[in-house]
């Protein structure tokens, strides 16, 4: 890799990694990132960059083409990136001059291409810049799918499918919700501190906070960079996770003395806050495939003061036999698409394609009618996603439930917060939206066996 020399070069080497390389965004930005030697503003404004370029791709390609008087396919690799971030900044990052922004796209084009690049690029990036408030989109009336699907960059596929099951508004507010910055969110480690206590350390340290939406044990974190250097989390004061994690939590509503099984664990941001709800008393076995990740899960325990987590490489699609009908809280929150935390990873939209989610459900199926064999009698049972799609979704659920009459959908609303929005919380599961509920989009069933 060239030596990065500044924050729009390490832009484009990451989004490279991310689209070309298929890495995941957020690694490939703590990867670049610690070895860039970039200031913390630069950190700061590279980060801005690569999610901004990834969140609004198809837009930033629309606009591109505008512009480009030539087979798209036909582009450079490195020049096309430096045309999607230059795009980017001009039409999103008012505080940036649009002569710079050509400026350094022209650099980047002599460092990544060649003179005829370093001509191409300026060229259609000052043409963006002096038509950026004329440019056409789709029409919202005449072209409802491709509108939605350039405006708010995602899939058509995508989009398609959501119209098909929440129709035009809602649609639109959930894609626009998926292009927000989604909160920074903490979980309070009750084993180790309370709210106030926490709160202020986080002042001493200089870190901005405010309080969750739901859930009491959650706070939002701003106004700081590498959480996991500052002494607070290295002492286990807190655990970062969003609250629709939680929220699976309080759904489980494990007790002190319970046997719970974490089925699909790692990295273990709900075995920890189990063990906190069972104040540390009782036993959790935490799985999961992979001893890299079992691994995370054995950190976070030990810098979370908790002991009662045992860590096993097991396949949720295979039964156990020695704990079949003894474990009193099971927990599934089983592989699924992700298109609920597309906020937090805006790459996923460039790597799901529609027939992921047969399969999806098929696995989803087969590790739900393990995980509920292991069920004690009057035991719980939750299966939860971080996906919004009803076939990995409610739709599991009924399909399990018609195999197993040995199980039944229990009341959620003694157990979730009393603000949660949710027509079907009685029911015995709820659907948690970004653009309605303001966290990550989330799937939460609560079964008890017979």
């Amino acid at each position: 890799m060239n030596k990065i020399v500044n924050a729009r070069e390490a832009a484009i080497v990451i989004i490279n990694k991310v689209l070309r390389e298929k890495a995941y965004s957020n690694i490939a930005l703590k990867q670049v990132l610690e070895q860039s030697g970039l200031s913390r503003v630069d950190k700061a404004l590279v980060t801005e960059i690569v999610n901004g370029t990834l969140k609004n791709l198809i837009k930033l390609d629309y606009i591109a083409g505008q512009f480009v008087k030539m087979n798209k396919n036909k582009l450079d690799k490195h020049v096309e990136d430096i045309l999607r971030t230059g795009i980017y900044q001009i039409m999103y990052l008012d505080r940036i001059p649009d002569s710079a922004v050509c400026n350094e796209g022209s650099n980047l084009a002599r460092k990544y291409s060649n003179e005829g690049a370093v001509r191409f690029v300026n060229g259609v990036l000052r043409n963006v810049s002096r038509n950026k408030d004329t440019i056409k989109f789709p029409d919202k009336v005449k072209q409802p799918l491709l509108y939605l699907s350039v405006v708010y960059s995602h899939p058509e596929w995508i989009v398609e499918k959501w119209l098909g099951e929440y129709g035009f508004e809602f649609t639109e507010q959930l894609l626009n919700a998926n292009n927000q910055v989604p909160h920074f969110t903490v979980r309070i480690n009750r084993l180790k501190t309370n709210k106030e206590d926490l709160v202020k350390v986080l002042e001493q340290e200089g870190i901005e906070y405010s309080e969750g939406i739901y859930n009491k044990e959650a706070l939002y974190i701003k106004g700081t960079s590498a959480i996991e250097n500052k002494a607070s989390f290295q002492q286990g004061l807190y655990q970062i996770q969003d609250e629709s994690s939680m929220l699976a939590g309080l759904a489980l509503n494990p007790q002190p003395g319970d046997l719970v099984l974490d089925v699909c664990s790692a990295p273990g941001g709900k075995a920890t806050h189990a063990a906190e709800l069972m104040n540390n008393n009782g036993k959790i076995i935490a799985r999961d495939v992979y001893q890299h990740k079992l691994e995370l899960i054995q950190q976070s325990c030990k810098r979370l003061g908790i002991t009662i987590v045992e860590t096993e490489i097991f396949d949720a699609k295979e039964l156990d036999r020695k704990l079949v009908g003894k474990v009193d809280k099971v927990l599934l929150d089983a592989p699924c698409s992700g298109l609920g935390v597309l906020r937090r990873k805006p790459d996923l939209k460039w790597k799901k394609t529609p027939d992921n989610f047969d399969e999806l459900a098929k696995l989803q199926q087969q590790m739900l009618s393990k995980a509920a064999e292991y069920v004690k009698p009057q035991g719980v049972l939750v299966y939860s996603t971080c996906t919004i799609n009803k076939s990995e979704n409610i739709k599991v659920v009924e399909a399990f439930l018609k195999s197993r009459e040995d199980f039944y959908l229990e009341d959620l609303s003694k157990l979730l917060p009393e603000n949660l929005a949710s027509d079907t919380k009685t029911t015995g599961y709820v659907e948690i939206f970004p653009n309605i509920h303001g966290i990550d989009g989330f799937f939460i069933s609560r079964l008890r066996r017979k």
